[in-house]
């Protein structure tokens, strides 16, 4: 038997989240590898699945987490073997397919990456979806050419789990980074990761103009609606905007006058999908930029019981950096 957080769905529709015993029998036929789970984390989306605030499980019953570190205890894919260490990202984990906010799980090979050596399971999900996501709006804007000379980097949504990893990464890189935030007493945390400047996300989230002021070389957002729609409209000829996530909202309410008047590039970010080479990239670079006192900044560890108490919390924004779960704790 193991513990691992369980959804089912009750009578009216709701969602029924709690801590449970489970066996490898329940387990999910459809997995070629055997882990043992160390570390997950609480992601946005595992808010949702947990809260069932938004239909993202697709089957029932699920065992939430989107990400998770550990070991492999069997495997029948060429790739892995027992005692080998791994990282989990995404991949419909957690939604279709039982996920890592438990102490065993049983996943496809495919879906997994090496964690880096010298990387603890903890250190991995101090990163999570959230850390990796970030290192992958970083490569999408260097990919672009933005590089630090050409000006200023607007982060939105900064206090969260992308935002400030995306702070951390970029100030390391030489950028002025300037975050944004509807937590303005998190100013001196968001300074502590590297920040020059904080600004009030309310300057960005209500209707702007078409075409503002140039002020931006590049962008990360993970907000979506009128705030990307302002940073799109505010970025300088020839920049970049890397969009991560839909905090605000799924609508894009903007003009085409930025991107063929400024040749300004909309550049999407997935994690979920992205091809393993590209994973390995991210995580390469993670693993030799992140220094080990930034993440002691932005991280918060709790327990798997704790987790059914947080999941609300960060859908209403009251979670600041990263959540870890120790799943053994």
């Amino acid at each position: 038997m193991f513990k691992a957080i369980l959804l089912n769905k009750n009578e009216d529709g709701s969602t029924k989240a709690e801590l449970a015993q489970l066996d490898d029998a329940q387990l999910p036929q459809e997995g070629d590898v055997t882990v043992a789970v160390d570390y997950s984390t609480i992601n946005y989306k595992d808010g949702l699945a947990m809260t069932g605030k938004s239909p993202v499980v697709r089957k029932w019953p699920m065992v939430p987490g989107i990400d998770g570190a550990g070991e492999v205890i069997a495997s029948t894919h060429p790739d892995w073997k027992a005692g080998d260490a791994f990282i989990l990202n995404g991949w419909g984990v957690g939604e279709s397919h039982m996920g890592c906010l438990s102490e065993r799980a049983k996943l496809k090979g495919d879906w997994l990456i090496p964690r880096p050596v010298g990387m603890s399971s903890r250190t991995a999900m101090s990163i999570g979806t959230a850390g990796y996501t970030a290192m992958l709006c970083a490569m999408a804007l260097a990919e672009q050419g933005v590089t630090p000379e050409q000006g200023e980097i607007l982060v939105t949504g900064a206090s969260g789990g992308v935002g400030s990893v995306a702070i951390a990464i970029l100030a390391a890189r030489g950028f002025k980074v300037v975050a944004s935030t509807g937590k303005l007493d998190e100013t001196e945390y968001l300074k502590s990761l590297g920040a020059v400047e904080v600004i009030d996300r309310a300057a960005l989230s209500a209707v702007g103009k078409p075409l503002q002021k140039e002020r931006w070389a590049g962008v990360v957002d993970s907000v979506g609606s009128h705030t990307l729609a302002n940073a799109v409209a505010q970025v300088r000829y020839g920049g970049a905007v890397a969009a991560c996530g839909l905090a605000q909202g799924m609508d894009f309410p903007a003009s085409v006058a930025p991107f063929i008047l400024r040749s300004v590039k909309l550049i999407g970010v997935d994690s979920v999908m992205a091809p393993k080479a590209r994973r390995i990239a991210a995580w390469t670079l993670l693993a030799a930029e992140l220094k080990p006192e930034i993440l002691a900044t932005i991280t918060q560890e709790i327990t798997l019981a704790d987790a059914l108490n947080w999941a609300p919390k960060i859908l209403a924004g009251q979670v600041r950096g990263r959540l870890v779960v120790n799943v053994k704790g």
